[in-house]
């Protein structure tokens, strides 16, 4: 490795952003909020240890030669500065709207434990790369996460879904685990079983694989439905499912897979549309929220309303209305972007996704084992899909879920997953072919 890529220069250069914008951000935020620039140790601790932390990790990286991936890590972090500045605008509002009290310390804590877990994952990806072994063991502990939300007392149901664990102290959505253990598993069957999935016997018209390798895919298929039906969450299902069509196409190169089980997905919601009452709400909901903005509708269309008053510029950090809109630090984070920023800070935020997901597959494209090309698919997908699904929700694109938008909204479960999946990008970025491997 030359000098200067043990130094990772240009990973230091990039940094320089995420540091620069959460500093201009929160000294805006308290311009706009105090009237005059007036730092509190909270404040003080937001910005330099967040600064800190990032540059600690670049650090390491250099003092373990680490050799991966530069622009992945300052993509994460400008995300993450993004969500810091505009949860912090959140809190300030708390005076208002109590429910915003405190959020922005939270947010801080589970990020600076992300940011330690993407670097464990980094450096010592060959402990993940281990699990491939268990991967029987995974699906079944996936599974009862799923359906442990189900248990009386234990799962919590909020908007109509039951997507958390209640520990009273906190909540837990199991779901970002699941997305996690999915891809692993997926990895490890898949590449498993290449050679088979690529081969194919005529049906007809049809080339198909050998039909006892069909069965996960039915299963998947099944599992989604289920999803919508047990848990009432149309997000993680699409998710789950989206994960899957992404791996097995990478695996066979084949379209024709990824159209036959998509029409079977939407064919199977639409059944559920007419059998179960909460999916008929939801989409309903989605088709005509003007129908009943003051109930049914009021998330969606205060979402539009928010965007639309942004116009291209936006009104300024800190100008906007944001305890309109409910679920805003969670579901509808976009919505206040659009709003404050306009749709010029919203394109920067989809571009910085696009960074995201191209640096993602790039990384997948150049691994040089199977299993890790699969899991760099796996969670690219993951962060490019997550992200549509949420954002075309806030639109009115799609009907809305329950996800979140990565690094970015509020939520210790998803920031802490969030970070695991981008440290073991990263790690999979660092795997060199051994001679004679």
């Amino acid at each position: 490795m030359t000098l200067i890529k043990r130094l990772r220069l240009t990973e230091l250069e990039l940094l320089v952003v995420p540091s620069l914008l959460i500093f201009c951000g929160l000294t805006v935020v308290l311009a706009v909020n105090q009237g005059r620039i007036n730092w509190t140790g909270d404040d003080l601790v937001t910005t330099i240890g967040f600064v800190v932390a990032l540059l600690v990790v670049h650090a390491l990286f250099v003092a373990f030669r680490f050799g991966g991936d530069q622009v992945l890590f300052p993509a994460v972090a400008i995300l993450t500065a993004l969500g810091l500045v505009m949860i912090q605008r959140l809190q300030n509002l708390s005076g208002s709207y109590p429910y915003f009290s405190g959020i922005a310390t939270k947010q801080l804590v589970w990020v600076f434990a992300g940011i330690v877990i993407l670097l464990v994952a980094a450096v010592k990806y060959e402990w993940f790369y281990r699990l491939r072994f268990y991967k029987y063991s995974l699906a079944v502990l996936g599974i009862l996460l799923m359906l442990g939300v189900l248990v009386p007392g234990l799962g919590y149901e909020s908007g109509g879904a039951r997507l958390w664990y209640n520990f009273r102290v906190f909540l837990f959505q199991p779901s970002e685990v699941v997305k996690v253990i999915l891809v692993i598993f997926f990895a490890s069957y898949l590449d498993e079983r290449r050679d088979l999935l690529a081969s194919e016997y005529r049906l007809g018209p049809l080339r198909l694989p050998p039909l006892p390798y069909l069965a996960p895919m039915v299963a998947m298929w099944g599992a989604s439905l289920l999803t919508i039906v047990l848990l009432k969450d149309l997000g993680s299902a699409l998710l789950f499912f989206g994960i899957f069509l992404a791996m097995l196409y990478a695996v066979t190169g084949r379209g024709l897979y990824v159209w036959i089980l998509g029409a079977c997905f939407l064919a199977g919601a639409y059944v559920a549309y007419h059998l179960f009452g909460h999916v008929q709400v939801r989409v309903d909901t989605w088709l005509h929220p003007f129908a009943d903005p003051g109930d049914k509708g009021f998330q969606i269309t205060q979402s539009l309303f928010a965007l639309a008053s942004g116009g291209v510029y936006g009104s300024g950090l800190g100008y906007g209305y944001p305890g309109l809109i409910p679920a805003v630090h969670t579901d509808f984070i976009f919505s206040e972007f659009g709003e404050e920023l306009g749709l010029v800070g919203t394109l920067a935020i989809l571009g910085l996704y696009l960074v995201l997901v191209f640096r993602g597959f790039y990384i997948a494209l150049r691994a040089w084992r199977g299993f890790d090309q699969l899991i760099a698919v796996g969670f690219t997908t993951i962060f490019g899909l997550q992200a549509f699904i949420i954002i075309a929700g806030d639109i009115k694109l799609i009907p809305l879920t329950g996800i979140t938008l990565p690094f970015v909204a509020y939520g210790g479960s998803s920031i802490i997953t969030n970070f695991l999946m981008a440290g073991m990008l990263l790690g999979v970025s660092a795997q060199r072919r051994r001679v004679g491997a």
